[in-house]
């Protein structure tokens, strides 16, 4: 007799940002998500975002995001608001033992997340944070190449950029480019996906020394604009990255190991939604008159049939409904890759703060 299919998650949605459009999306592509309520401080644009979006008509609406932790049928939250919110609203969330889905950055400062962190914990609630391209059926492919001690060999450099240019009125009024909202600008912003690029690469070992790199950009309120920092490991691995609001849109990330080479051009976004590619070269030499290289570069596309929130989607409400219906224990990788990219973007902070200086990375 087959096993009956677990009831699919129940999401509630706190806030009406740009990026719960997408999200929400994706939550009514997986396979194992509904959406069952949404909260904004106006009832009528929390109505209004769910007519657009294409909710399930039983999708309850809200004017206050309490409402939507009181609400007894929501078992877990995505939370799209401001940085400066998260603390306030995900520790709630936990307190009403909702599994918590967050958007990055995930907190100001290493402080916050560990109190979200332990809220969590206490409460017995899955922390997952919005890092899309991780659930991408790419990553763990070109994690494999990573892997491949023949043709990658020893992790030698990374480099990752995040950056795009969209305009003055995002520079005027966006909530990135306010410090009361989101202080962390394009460091937080941006500069997340790059770190967690480098940590990615580096099997999520934490480097000892981050340095940012002179001279930041800021707007008149003091938030980062742009910002480059060099992270570096005892054992001689080295990385750098540059992140910013100010420049053509790129999303690249370049691997150097002893034997082999890794580059993807669209990692936070893939070009295409349905594929994603990414370039390998391996015991690269020059070939006779150095002419060319030999091998040639090979590219590696990797298919997949929902998009990559859409994947985020369904592997945390797979770890939600584990533990709602087999009493599983909550997946804790999540939560400890979250904690070692805000590390990591505290000192680039700390480093820009204290005028560019070495800052010692601690865990």
């Amino acid at each position: 007799m087959a096993t009956a299919e677990p009831p699919p998650v129940r999401f509630g949605i706190l806030g009406c940002a740009n990026i719960a459009r997408k999200v929400s999306r994706a939550m009514i592509l997986s396979p194992n998500s509904t959406i069952v309520a949404i909260g904004s401080r106006s009832l009528e644009k929390a109505a209004n975002f769910a007519k657009n979006n294409g909710f399930p008509a039983s999708a309850r609406a809200y004017g206050s995001y309490d409402a939507v932790l009181d609400d007894s049928d929501v078992d877990a939250v995505y939370i799209p608001l401001p940085t400066s919110l998260h603390l306030h609203w995900a520790v709630a969330a936990a307190q009403k033992k909702k599994h918590i889905l967050l958007e990055k950055p995930v907190a100001l400062n290493i402080k916050e997340l560990d109190l979200i962190l332990e809220a969590c914990e206490s409460n017995g609630v899955q922390f997952m944070d919005a890092t899309m391209w991780m659930h991408h059926p790419r990553t763990s492919k070109m994690k494999e190449f990573l892997y491949d001690s023949q043709r990658f060999g020893q992790l030698k450099t990374v480099h990752s950029i995040f950056s795009y240019n969209s305009g003055d009125d995002f520079l005027r009024n966006d909530i990135r480019v306010k410090p009361d909202l989101d202080a962390l600008g394009a460091l937080g912003d941006t500069g997340w996906y790059c770190i967690r690029a480098i940590l990615w690469a580096a099997d999520y070992e934490l480097p000892e020394i981050v340095t940012a790199l002179p001279d930041a950009e800021y707007n008149e309120a003091g938030i980062i604009l742009s910002c480059a920092a060099y992270l570096h490991w005892d054992d001689g691995k080295r990385a750098t990255f540059y992140c910013s609001f100010l420049s053509n849109l790129t999303m690249d990330i370049s691997v150097l190991g002893a034997n082999g080479y890794l580059r993807v051009h669209d990692f936070v976004i893939p070009f295409q939604e349905n594929v994603g590619p990414f370039y390998v070269t391996a015991n690269t030499k020059f070939s006779e008159l150095s002419i060319g290289i030999d091998p040639a570069p090979s590219e590696h596309k990797i298919n997949t049939d929902l998009p990559q929130e859409a994947l985020m989607v369904k592997e945390f409400s797979g770890l939600v409904s584990g533990i709602k219906e087999h009493g599983s224990g909550t997946e804790k990788k999540w939560p400890t890759m979250s904690r070692k990219t805000q590390v990591v973007v505290d000192a680039v902070k700390a480093s820009i703060d204290k005028g560019f200086v070495p800052i010692e990375v601690a865990y």
